[in-house]
């Protein structure tokens, strides 16, 4: 990209903006001039990301050799792209699909587009939490019995708040019936990076997972990475899917994030990674500190469907100070400046990821702290706001 905005040849193709000369002053606060000279396409220099055999190839290999993959494909569709080419791939029309039913409505939509039959399972509950955990290698093993002529099994893991569960004895479960394992490991592109982190899927056997790199490292949103592994996957399958399902003119700057996320993490991943584990331990504590908060760490997740957590996830649950989580959510944005990943019924989902340290862990801390001392209802018992809650199905 530097390269051919280096070059000096004037731009007589797209994009309309023409490297920034009919940009708007708007626009050119929001990319930067730079960018805009570089935010180009399909030159010589560029490479094709559907075919490609230059830059993007040699960028792509060295996501997969830091992620201890056969093959990464550059997705600018964000992971709900690589999900659904993950499906695409793997799965043809009619084929039946094992599904948790806490997956993501992409993995629905992959299984639209794929033409395949779904029968679901059941994830783990767990009633405190009101939330859905793992799933259990019990649960497994009876869809696959029902269910012989299923080619695949779709995964979450980690689940959105972080737990994650025995993969690695799923892996071997599927794969002993001829199947492939999928994964949506959304939220799970930096576990590679921290050995007091769950292992990521890859590791654990899954023939592809689908990772946001945007959601927890340094890469542009909608830049994500599908991460192939073993001889149970067709590399030019998959190829072709995401030639398929992604745009013939994709954004350079979202796929040069992709290669500047993929290099930050080999630079220095084990420490700023490492740095936010450290955080969000000392910050549960503290949390755990607070009359009327409440946030699980590893030692809760000790029974099938959920034998380990990604601690920078910090579920706060706040029912016992008479509160939703809706209502907490609220709060904390518009009085104290915080903004929560999300709310449920009875939680909030906070993320500490590579970019936070001391400060922002510290500033959260005393906004939970504000929320607890000023904002409790005292004439509310938080049995009378648990009932009140919907329940899980």
């Amino acid at each position: 990209m530097k390269a051919y905005a280096a070059d000096g040849a004037r731009a007589y193709h797209t994009p309309g903006h023409k490297q920034g000369l009919g940009a708007h002053p708007l626009l050119k606060a929001l990319v930067t001039e730079e960018g805009l000279r570089e935010e180009v396409s399909l030159m010589e220099e560029l490479d094709d990301l559907h075919e490609p055999t230059m830059c993007i190839k040699e960028a792509q290999e060295m996501a997969a050799a830091l992620y201890g993959a056969d093959q990464a494909f550059f997705m600018i569709n964000g992971t709900t792209g690589a999900i659904h080419t993950m499906l695409m791939g793997a799965l043809a029309p009619g084929d039946t699909v094992l599904v948790p039913r806490n997956a993501h409505r992409s993995v629905i939509g992959g299984i639209i587009l794929a033409g395949a039959r779904p029968v679901f399972l059941q994830p783990e509950i767990d009633e405190r939490l009101g939330i859905a955990m793992g799933l259990t290698e019990e649960t497994v093993a009876r869809a696959i019995a029902l269910h012989p002529e299923a080619k695949a099994l779709v995964c979450v893991y980690p689940t959105y708040y972080g737990v994650t569960y025995s993969l690695a004895e799923i892996a071997e479960l599927v794969h002993a019936h001829g199947m492939l394992l999928l994964v949506d490991e959304a939220h799970g592109p930096h576990l590679r990076f921290s050995d007091d982190l769950p292992p990521q899927a890859i590791d654990c056997g899954a023939d592809m997972a689908a990772q946001s790199t945007h959601k927890i490292l340094g890469a542009m949103t909608q830049a994500s990475m599908l991460l192939t592994s073993g001889p149970r996957v067709s590399r030019e399958r998959v190829r072709e899917a995401a030639s398929l399902l992604q745009s013939t003119s994709p954004n350079q700057l979202l796929l040069a994030s992709l290669d500047i996320a993929r290099l930050q993490m080999a630079e220095d991943g084990r420490e700023t990674v490492g740095r936010a584990v450290r955080l969000a331990e000392k910050l549960r504590r503290a949390i755990n500190e607070i009359d009327g908060l409440w946030s699980f760490g590893p030692e809760y997740t000790d029974y099938p469907g959920a034998t380990g957590l990604d601690t920078t996830k910090i579920t706060v649950q706040v029912t016992a100070l008479g509160l939703s989580g809706v209502e907490a959510e609220s709060i904390l944005r518009h009085e104290y400046k915080v903004q929560c990943e999300l709310s449920d019924a009875r939680n909030l989902l906070f993320i500490l990821s590579y970019a936070d340290g001391e400060e922002q862990a510290d500033y959260l801390l005393e906004a939970l702290q504000g929320l607890a001392r000023d904002h409790r209802r005292a004439t509310v018992a938080a049995s009378a706001v648990a009932a009140e809650l919907p329940a899980v199905p």
